[in-house]
């Protein structure tokens, strides 16, 4: 199930030190993730999808790893995004997340 984890470096400090601007966030992820058109899965492996095309290594890690415990996504499943971000981004970004999915799974 989706939880309101946010992996930005600065969200600590926005949490602390500007708590409105969090709550607006969190307000925000609850909008985005709704879970309507799209159930919360896909709405996951688009995230994913997202964050290999901006080759984030730890943005790719941390998504890799919320996938698999919030959703249950599977390497098969995994990979399949990556194949689709090998089409639309190129091979680099695909080559980065394929080695960052390799650990996520050992």
């Amino acid at each position: 199930m989706k939880e309101n984890v946010f992996y930005g470096k600065g969200i600590g400090s926005i949490k602390s030190d500007y708590p409105e601007l969090f709550n607006a966030i969190t307000v925000l992820n609850e909008a985005v993730f709704t879970g309507k058109a799209l159930d919360y899965k896909t709405q996951k492996l688009i995230a994913v999808a997202i964050a290999v095309s901006n080759s984030d290594d730890r943005a790719i890690e941390k998504q890799f790893k919320s996938a698999i415990k919030e959703v249950g996504a599977t390497k098969d499943e995994l990979l399949d995004v990556l194949r689709v971000v090998l089409l639309t981004s190129g091979m680099p970004p695909f080559m980065k997340a394929v080695s960052i999915l390799n650990k996520a799974f050992e």
